[in-house]
């Protein structure tokens, strides 16, 4: 995907209206710290223009970037050790289900797990209930360059038996700072949620 062109289009919060978009929308989907907007601005080619933060809990809103007039890449908010009330954990839980339910061109979710560590209870409850949706969430396993090569294959297999994966279901391993996965997960996209459009 040859990136000519980002616009923030959309902003949603908790009492927000969901936009009723004619684009297909790619969303991504993971814990508070998982590396959602550095992974967005790596695809999109932009430095900053997903808000990225030390703070877990930055992203508070459903973000919609438009790419190109051809599709949405739907930045939802993360879940899990936001240090924000549990009333604003429950809210951001059903802004985020609201859309996954709601959404008519929702044509795939990517799942961020961080590659260091074994999937929490939250992320399991994420991919089993975006199954239940009737999606094949595709894990990207993030922070990549922050663990040594030689145990990449370790923990993707811990990764793939935390959230109890089925055989041949796509991990992709992705650096925010390397850009590995980049075009990987492009490639996937074009392929799979792209062309079905032009069909």
């Amino acid at each position: 995907m040859v990136i000519k062109n980002v616009n923030l289009e959309t902003v949603c919060g908790i009492t927000s209206t969901l936009p009723k978009n004619s684009l297909p929308e790619i969303a991504f989907a993971g814990k508070s710290n998982v590396g959602k907007s550095s992974l967005i601005n790596g695809l999109m080619n932009r430095k900053s223009y997903a808000k990225t933060s030390s703070t877990p809990g930055k992203t508070q809103t459903i973000n919609f970037y438009n790419i190109n007039e051809e599709l949405y890449l739907v930045d939802l908010p993360g879940y899990g050790y936001a240090k924000v009330s549990e009333k604003e954990k429950r809210e951001w839980g059903r802004l985020i289900e609201r859309y996954l339910h709601s959404s008519e061109q929702l044509r795939a979710v990517f799942l961020l797990i961080d590659i260091r560590h074994d999937p929490s209870a939250n992320d399991k409850l994420m991919y089993e209930w975006a199954l239940s949706q009737g999606y094949r969430p595709i894990i990207i396993a993030t922070k990549l360059d922050k663990i040594k090569r030689s145990q990449v294959q370790k923990h993707l297999k811990a990764v793939r038996q935390g959230l109890g994966l089925p055989s041949g279901a796509v991990v992709i391993p992705f650096s925010s700072l390397t850009k590995q996965g980049r075009d990987e997960i492009w490639e996937l996209v074009e392929r799979e949620y792209l062309e079905r459009e032009v069909e």
